[in-house]
């Protein structure tokens, strides 16, 4: 499982010109899921992000998660995350686990977080969604469960 993490002032996902979901202050999540997860990749990558410090506490230091600052979190299913561009110009999607599959892992990865007590928007699995953010600092994470990078 992959992810891409920007902490953000506010985030907001867009279908067909309509707002389906928005956040302020926290975390902007596009995760992508690959061949064969686990269900330990769900929880390393819960645990991970909800207790990613990437917030500042009062001395400036980044010291604090999206669960200490009661922040929210917006998840967005984007499957290019396992796109490899090594070999010629086309991305091969190969290790991208298949929707269906995939979206029992991405539900699953929704309810861990919401059992956690953090207030989780999502957009829509499979959809063509716009996203607007403002990205805070800028700070962007790159995660891997497998931990490849």
């Amino acid at each position: 499982m992959r992810a891409v993490v920007q902490r953000v002032k506010k985030a907001s996902v867009r279908v067909n010109h309509e707002i389906i979901s928005q956040i302020g202050r926290g975390v902007l999540v596009l995760i992508g899921i690959g061949r064969n997860e686990q269900e330990e990749d769900i929880d390393w990558m819960t645990e991970k992000i909800s207790g990613l410090r990437i917030f500042e506490d009062e001395q400036g230091k980044m010291n604090l998660s999206v669960m200490d600052i009661g922040g929210e979190i917006l998840i967005v299913s984007q499957f290019t995350l396992f796109g490899d561009c090594r070999r010629g110009k086309r991305p091969s999607f190969s290790e991208a686990c298949p929707p269906q599959e995939a979206k029992p892992i991405y539900d699953r990865l929704l309810k861990r977080f919401e059992e956690k007590g953090i207030a989780v928007s999502t957009g829509i699995f499979q959809a063509e969604m716009d996203l607007d953010l403002i990205n805070w600092g800028p700070v962007t994470l790159l995660l891997d469960s497998r931990k490849n990078f």
